[in-house]
């Protein structure tokens, strides 16, 4: 029986698995966030070495007995130098094995739409696109940079809460729930004690500022209309990177299956509705997601090496 192994690195946490030929689930587990540009290539790939080794060990088997790997790690394909380290220090690792390393936003898209033609647009802790169309061809849009890209994603609407927070303390905006539930939050008595803590404890930790958009999630339930007004305007972003890969794939005005993945779909019921209705007009027919991402690394690995072997 073959088995393949599935990583799927993100922002803020990697999922491992560890599968049979038969999709049979062996092992899973999560570790520590796979951007290296923000720690470091070596302390993410030495997280990877340890874990696969981890989940091998769980399984009784040993490297040499895997028929292939996948990791997806985000920004992976952006430089040519990063990726040459990557794929050096990858052949220290796996040298004994097949394996590949992709963008994780394929991943993704594998996952959501189990390798078919389509779509996939990923809001986690950034965000991003990826397609393929009839010919092959792929395509990916957005995820550009933290800094001026990731529109629509966790971290973009968590710093987004943080300013929203500040305009209703202030009267900028309507004071709504949002308010009550950051001062609740973070314990805080007077306003202006959220600038200490934003700024020590929030704002230089990624993960943390994703996280953040949480709490716009508990104002909007609470009808917080600054809060749902964001993720319409998250929508209108995730719509745009949509439409960046169906552009360049030719796919408007064609039927097209398109689907998600990501950390921000917890929040769908404000996300969805906008964009759906958006993307319905390119001509695309949403599916829900058919695995997780990290499942798409073990259904690549398993595409990719099974005759291999």
């Amino acid at each position: 029986m073959k088995t393949f192994i599935g990583v799927d690195g993100g922002g803020t946490k990697t999922a491992y698995v560890v599968a049979n030929e038969n999709n049979e689930i062996l092992f899973q587990t999560q570790g520590e966030g796979s951007s290296y540009r923000e720690s470091s290539i070596d302390t993410v790939l030495g997280n990877i070495r340890n874990t696969v080794e981890l989940c091998l060990k769980e399984c009784k088997l040993e490297i040499k007995d895997c028929s292939g790997v996948v990791i997806g790690l985000p920004c992976y394909g952006e430089s040519e130098k990063e990726d040459t380290e990557i794929d050096q220090k990858m052949k220290t690792i796996f040298h004994d094995i097949n394996y590949k390393v992709v963008n994780d936003v394929e991943v993704g898209w594998a996952g959501s739409l189990n390798l078919a033609d389509g779509v996939n647009i990923v809001a986690g802790t950034g965000s991003i696109a990826f397609g393929r169309n009839h010919d092959k061809k792929t395509a990916r849009s957005g995820g550009w940079s933290t800094f001026f890209s990731d529109e629509g994603s966790c971290y973009w609407l968590g710093r987004r809460t943080m300013e929203y927070f500040g305009k209703e303390a202030d009267g900028r905006l309507e004071k709504g729930p949002l308010y009550d539930v950051v001062m609740n939050h973070y314990g805080i008595k007077n306003e202006f004690e959220f600038i200490d803590i934003s700024e020590n404890d929030i704002i230089p930790f990624r993960d943390k500022v994703a996280q953040v958009q949480r709490l716009l999630y508990d104002a909007a339930k609470q009808g917080d209309k600054n809060a749902i007004a964001l993720y319409d305007e998250a929508s209108n972003e995730l719509f745009l990177i949509i439409k960046g890969v169906v552009e360049q794939l030719e796919l408007t005005g064609k039927k097209f299956n398109w689907s998600y993945s990501g950390g921000l779909f917890h929040a769908k019921e404000f996300v969805l509705p906008n964009l759906e209705e958006k993307v319905s007009k390119l001509g695309g027919q949403l599916v829900k997601p058919s695995t997780t991402p990290v499942m798409g690394a073990f259904l690549l690995a398993k595409e990719k090496f099974y005759e291999m072997d």
